[in-house]
């Protein structure tokens, strides 16, 4: 026999890294909330990679932390160490990583969320939603509690009938040997929302004293390390590093000898796999002209003698995955302590969620993370905290915070997801966004902070600290602008820059512009009177050097604004649409899409088809605003 548990205003359903940043969102803008989790000791949990961030995904990270989330803050707090990628490159592509104590991450998460004022942290697993009249109003759990809400987020990670494989052996598991979610996938499917199968995987864990670190190289951390959330100034965390070695012929004879007990080629796999992390069997196929493939050997923590095998993620058999392991340079008498895995999972076809990601079957029911056809922590955290948000806004009867591509690399992602779908696990890349250098590392909090501040996320106290940055920024680019200086005060620094001397008096922001010559060097001379951080001199830098390309791309994202303010009504029926291709009627009518900016994103629809529908639109509002003006 059932029984009501309890009622609050918004049920997560899952403590996975949506999860948490979903409840913690929703709890910290006043509303009650309940966090359902399978086991309390995998809340926040790292089965695969124990690292945040790297190109793109550390930009999610930031812009969660802009927006009030906690991921950042998390990970700076128990990072074994930071690495900034791609410092050759130019600032759009910069990215931070952390590795992480695995153990610790989840640990200092869980007492966050236990800490939480409004946020009720609960072992269950839930089987069945209650829909009443359309609308999601709870959820039943096995052990038959029944729990009500305004508003539910499911955020189920690869639980959804999860089935382990390794070579020939199959079994129903979560990941990590974790209880699978079964009954959830079946109450989704009966409430008329349609599912895919997709596969993910993870590589063998070794241990540390069977590793040769001779023969391989040292991977160490930013001797001065930056950090992923705005609030986290300094840092006296011991840092540990990773090793670099490669697969060896010997490696892909042995492979390529044992394609047949592969899962993945034998047709025992039937969900669709990363595009972007393939297994070691993949990517030996794949690319079988390259003779060896990166591996890295990562710490899992500080604690543990684990070391996560990166590069090598597989489903072979166990005696395989040994052979494999012991034919890499530095792991030839190496114990694998965990053997690696594929897990394949039910997934929502993300085109039946508005930008909101609340599903349109089902109102008041919203998903995200992984069981919205994504891959990766932090492409997880990034909707889980709009699914939050937005979870609790529809309950304090506000209208939806939806993030637009030129805003973040998490409109980016939404809007990816909600308007084109995914054919397989989707993960974040700079090449996604077409603003990437307005979408950089060192900018997030610019984007994004007045949003997180608006919806009560940001305190006030970080909001004025905020503007106090923002403000001494514009104020050092001005006085940039207005100091002149003379060709001899410049000289040694020029000559030092190897740039060419100054011929006549200028500004000083002109000569910032000069590609070789850096703010630093500039202030040994005009030295500012303001109290400048290491970061807002990075900005002042950044803002003039790319100043040209910068205006480029807001002259852009000003057409882009022009498209997306053009609603669509929401009883607009494309069929009745003369001329419109099918294959446009079909799509149309299927995404929904709220804007034309957001129709003409979406595949198969052409620019023909969005010139037509700006007619027909012309055409509905002016019948409408008639009728309306008979009545």
């Amino acid at each position: 026999m059932g029984y009501v548990a309890g009622e609050f205003d918004v049920i997560v359903i899952g403590a996975g890294h949506a999860g948490c940043e979903s409840a913690l969102a929703s709890a910290r803008m006043g509303c009650e909330t309940l966090l359902l989790t399978i086991n309390l000791d995998m809340v926040a949990f790292m089965p695969c990679n124990p690292s945040i961030g790297g190109p793109a995904k550390g930009h999610v990270v930031r812009e969660i932390d802009a927006l009030g989330g906690e991921m950042g803050r998390n990970i700076d707090k128990t990072f074994i160490q930071m690495r900034m990628l791609n410092t050759g490159k130019g600032p759009a592509v910069h990215a931070l990583r952390a590795q992480a104590d695995k153990f610790s991450y989840q640990h200092l998460m869980k007492k966050t969320i236990e800490e939480t004022p409004h946020l009720t942290l609960r072992q269950g697993m839930a089987e069945e939603l209650i829909v009443e009249d359309g609308k999601c109003v709870g959820i039943v759990t096995k052990s038959g509690a029944e729990y009500r809400a305004k508003a539910i987020v499911v955020t189920t990670g690869t639980y959804l009938r999860g089935k382990i494989i390794m070579g020939e052996l199959m079994y129903e598991s979560g990941p990590n040997n974790q209880q699978p979610s079964v009954r959830l996938s079946a109450s989704l499917k009966e409430h008329g929302l349609e599912l895919i199968r997709f596969k993910t995987g993870t590589p063998p864990r070794v241990h540390k004293d069977t590793i040769d670190f001779s023969k391989t190289e040292i991977q160490p951390g930013d001797e001065k390390p930056k950090f992923f959330s705005h609030e986290t100034e300094s840092s006296d965390n011991e840092q540990l590093p990773c090793w670099l070695t490669y697969t060896s012929e010997d490696t892909h004879r042995i492979i390529n000898d044992n394609l047949h007990r592969a899962p993945m080629f034998s047709g025992a796999i039937e969900g669709t796999g990363p595009r972007y992390c393939p297994s070691i069997e993949d990517k030996i196929v794949r690319f079988a002209d390259k003779p060896k493939h990166q591996i890295f050997l990562e710490p899992e923590g500080k604690h543990t003698s684990e070391y996560y095998v990166q590069g090598l993620s597989t489903s072979m058999p166990e005696d395989v995955q040994l052979s494999i392991l012991r034919s890499i340079p530095g792991l030839e008498k190496v114990e694998m302590m965990r053997t690696g895995y594929a897990i394949e999972y039910d997934a929502v076809i993300p085109t039946q969620l508005w930008p909101s990601l609340e599903t349109k079957v089902i109102d008041g029911l919203f998903t995200a993370g992984q069981i919205n056809g994504t891959s990766g922590y932090e492409e997880a955290a990034g909707q889980g905290i709009i699914a939050g948000i937005n979870a609790a806004r529809k309950v304090q009867g506000k209208e939806a915070v939806i993030i637009g591509r030129s805003q973040g690399y998490i409109g980016v992602m939404i809007d990816d997801l909600v308007t084109k779908g995914t054919n397989d696990p989707y993960r974040l890349l700079t090449s996604r966004a077409e603003y990437r250098l307005l979408l950089r590392h060192d900018n997030a909090d610019l984007r994004l902070t007045p949003v997180g501040h608006e919806i009560g996320l940001i305190t006030e106290e970080r909001y004025e600290k905020f503007l106090k940055k923002k403000e001494l920024v514009e104020q050092e680019v001005e006085r940039l602008r207005s100091t002149k200086v003379k060709p001899e005060e410049m000289e040694n620094v020029l000559l030092e820059a190897g740039s060419a001397p100054m011929t006549q008096g200028g500004d000083v922001l002109s000569l910032l512009r000069r590609p070789e010559v850096t703010y630093a060097m500039l202030e040994t001379v005009v030295p500012s009177p303001y109290d400048l951080t290491e970061e807002m001199k990075e900005q002042v830098e950044i803002q003039i050097k790319y100043a040209g390309y910068i205006e480029k791309q807001l002259l852009q994202v000003e057409r882009l604004n022009k498209m997306e303010k053009k609603k669509i009504p929401d009883d607009i029926d494309y069929g009745d649409v003369r001329g419109l291709a099918s294959e446009a009627k079909q799509k149309l009518g299927v995404i929904r899409p709220l804007s034309i900016g957001q129709a003409s994103r979406i595949a198969g629809v052409t620019p023909a088809d969005i010139s037509i529908l700006l007619v027909y639109m012309e055409h509905y509002n002016r019948v409408t605003a008639a009728r309306k003006s008979g009545a």
